[in-house]
């Protein structure tokens, strides 16, 4: 039996939103450090990248789109745009011949995976998928019932195939976050500062709710605010406005660059339940107000907050409840106990995997080593005494828990973290 051709490259699959594409990065860091050669295949949303670990390696931009949520005939022209992604992803792989392809969910993920499933056993590379929330994407659902591996970001993932080979490596972040982990939280003390942030474009409800919610707590907390707040361009003057007449200094833009520097500062963060932004608050230790997606194709960001609140890490409040009444009735015990944030800090830095790029590298590194399976079977359909039990993990990541079932429409979907 041939074994799959080790030096080859690794082709990364991801695009859309910052939530997908930032732990591509990370990892895609992890392996050009390691003397792996990466290529990039993304969508026309992301395009080519002109900085980062991308910007000196090859890129295909394939065609795609998301046929979930949408009518009959757009979701037509989408599955037709993701099958011809995934022939043109067969053709540039038949000439790269990588040894994996690893996909980081996402409708941008389909084709470069499918391609490589299309293509011929002997030219076939590992297939490794990784999904960062605690519900398995609805791309991913479709595609890690031929994956080699999964990689999670979370010890116990909901909908799962029941024969998938999962190992929690966490959620690959930025270095500079990566970095926060281990820093004491310092809880207030003259200034309180507060981060709200809205997934990667900002989002309308935390600029309608957030600042009447912290004009309306007692001038004791209002006088000690800094809100540090991010909104869409349009809503941004507004805000401003908002807490000018509130008398609450405020940074209020549309994106931020120095995320690292501002959850390092931050006493507590208020936002969506995206996969990487729970991540990052974890790794960086900070208590956190969660608010997720409402039309999220899964409902993952729910199942994300909830992991965090569970611990006693977060607060998990629904759009549909998130007002400006219960906002400030929620902040107003947090802000005015330092130890209530400092044990929630706490609690959420237990879930913190600074090292996930690496543990992610490891896995992909292990896969190489395997050899294609005859008719691509599933590698832990059965273990070696045929008793059905999985073999070891490749690598050593910490196998997780399987819950859920994969009985649920298969449909694919783009995936928002907005």
């Amino acid at each position: 039996m041939s074994m799959r051709d080790e030096n080859g490259p690794i082709v990364i699959a991801a695009g859309g939103t910052g939530g997908h594409f930032f732990p591509a990065e990370a990892l895609a860091d992890a392996l050009v450090a390691r003397g792996r050669r990466v290529v990039l295949m993304t969508d026309a949303r992301a395009g080519q990248r002109t900085t980062g670990v991308f910007a000196d390696a090859e890129q295909f931009v394939l065609p795609g789109a998301g046929v979930a949520g949408r009518g009959p005939i757009r979701a037509l022209r989408g599955g037709l745009a993701l099958l011809k992604g995934a022939w043109a992803a067969r053709g540039v792989m038949t000439a790269l011949r990588p040894s994996a392809v690893v996909g980081f969910g996402g409708y941008p993920s389909v084709p470069p995976l499918l391609g490589a499933r299309l293509l011929g056993r002997t030219n076939r590379p590992a297939i490794i998928l990784h999904e960062g929330n605690a519900v398995l994407g609805r791309a991913n659902s479709v595609l890690a019932r031929f994956a080699d591996a999964v990689a999670t970001s979370f010890p116990s993932v909901a909908g799962l195939p029941s024969r998938a080979t999962a190992h929690m490596t966490g959620m690959p972040v930025r270095p500079a976050i990566a970095a926060l982990a281990g820093e004491a939280y310092r809880a207030p003390d003259e200034t309180i500062r507060v981060l709200v942030w809205g997934g990667s474009l900002g989002a309308r409800v935390f600029s309608d709710v957030a600042p009447s919610a912290l004009a309306a707590l007692p001038l004791s907390l209002r006088a000690r605010l800094h809100v540090t707040q991010q909104a869409r361009t349009e809503d941004a003057e507004r805000v401003r406005a908002a807490y000018a007449a509130a008398g609450i200094p405020a940074r209020v833009e549309s994106f931020f660059s120095d995320v690292p520097a501002l959850l390092r500062d931050a006493h507590l963060v208020i936002g969506r339940a995206g996969g990487s932004s729970v991540a990052e608050i974890a790794t960086a230790g900070r208590p956190s107000i969660l608010v997720p997606l409402p039309v999220a194709a899964s409902d993952e960001q729910t199942a994300n907050a909830r992991s965090l609140e569970t611990i006693g890490a977060a607060r998990l409040m629904p759009q549909p409840v998130f007002t400006v009444e219960s906002l400030a009735a929620a902040l107003l015990p947090l802000l005015e106990n330092p130890n209530t944030l400092t044990a929630q800090a706490a609690a959420a830095a237990t879930l913190a995997r600074p090292d996930a790029a690496e543990r992610l590298a490891d896995l992909v590194e292990a896969s190489l080593h395997q050899a294609p399976p005859s008719a691509y079977a599933h590698p832990h359909s059965s273990g070696p005494d045929g008793s059905g039990a999985q073999t070891p993990p490749l690598g050593s990541p910490v196998s997780v828990t399987l819950s859920g079932d994969a009985s649920r429409s298969p449909a694919l979907s783009m995936e928002s973290h907005v």
